[in-house]
């Protein structure tokens, strides 16, 4: 497997990036009430931007990612820390069946196959589990400046059939923060970022 994100790790915590999970983790606070015995799971950690965000109100976070140069970072920030567990591979590479949990945040466009992810989440998660996923409504393939990725974005009536269809119950899917950033030279594009919540029941 290719490490896409080698070449950027080291320098991936800038400013606009810290400010980005900081924005998903206070939307995700505010729709959800994380309970301190519970087990999350973050899909797509990277450096754990968001997940270590959040690692204080958990009883232990699963961080998981494909990119061995991103967890690299992830290492390094957490070493000494007894309540997380790293995993380099695909979230199909996780197999019990103990999460409360799952969270992603812009990591979602990167996963090819939706559907079989939220199949595999929904065979990992505990009965009453809620997943928050944070990603772009579709977008015209500028926000990653026109490079090949599985999802320019998503519709989110779209997602969420897909959630329902892997069994969960979509609570709410709302944009919760538009960014807006110059991709294409002298042009400030939108991008709004939205946070689906779903039940599994």
């Amino acid at each position: 497997m290719t490490d896409t994100f080698a070449h950027k790790a080291a320098d991936w915590d800038q400013p606009g990036k810290v400010k980005m999970a900081e924005n998903f983790v206070t939307e995700l606070c505010r729709q959800i009430d994380i309970q301190p015995h519970w087990k999350g799971l973050e899909v797509g950690a990277g450096t754990g931007l968001a997940g270590l965000q959040l690692l204080p109100l958990l009883h232990f976070l699963v961080l998981e990612d494909t990119s061995a140069a991103m967890l690299d970072v992830l290492r390094k920030k957490t070493s000494g820390l007894n309540n997380i567990e790293i995993i380099h591979g695909e979230i199909t590479d996780y197999h019990r069946q103990d999460i409360d949990l799952v969270f992603s945040n812009m990591a979602f466009h990167h996963i090819e196959d939706i559907p079989g992810a939220l199949n595999h989440l929904h065979s990992i998660t505990k009965p009453g589990a809620l997943v928050a996923i944070g990603d772009l409504r579709t977008e015209d393939g500028s926000f990653h400046h026109f490079q090949p990725i599985p999802h320019r974005g998503f519709d989110t009536d779209q997602l969420s059939e897909l959630f329902e269809q892997a069994g969960f119950e979509v609570k709410s899917a709302r944009t919760y923060h538009v960014l807006r950033q110059e991709k294409i030279p002298g042009t400030i594009s939108e991008y709004e970022q939205f946070l689906l919540i779903a039940l599994k029941s």
